[in-house]
């Protein structure tokens, strides 16, 4: 592993989010595609590529700004859960199961944060 992030667990974690949402996202309407379905995919994967263009050559404050972008990408993923549950798109128990990797990856990037103070 060549990069800084790549060593980054919170990366690897997003990385394993964006690849959960990609094959749940499979399943939903066609008519979500440009809607629903781009949306929570982009917000997605955000959470990995900020945590990567600010982890390498950046700043402490600049390498904390792309992780305050990245955490707000994964509340944003949380959000469109909510939309995808309440359209009946996905079960209780997906939701749940992304739910929680979103948690895990929010006070993961949180304590990442603290750390660069």
């Amino acid at each position: 592993m060549g990069f800084k992030f790549e060593k980054l667990v919170v990366w690897q974690k997003a990385v394993d989010l964006s690849d959960k949402v990609d094959t749940l996202t499979k399943k939903f309407p066609k008519e979500e595609v440009y809607i629903l379905t781009s949306q929570v995919k982009r917000a997605a994967d955000s959470v990995s590529l900020n945590i990567a263009e600010g982890s390498t050559g950046q700043s402490n404050p600049e390498f904390n700004k792309f992780l305050g972008y990245a955490l707000r990408s994964d509340i944003e993923v949380v959000a469109c859960l909510y939309l995808a549950k309440r359209r009946k798109y996905i079960s209780d128990e997906e939701f749940k199961e992304l739910y929680s990797s979103c948690e895990e990856i929010l006070v993961m990037i949180n304590a990442l944060r603290n750390s660069l103070k």
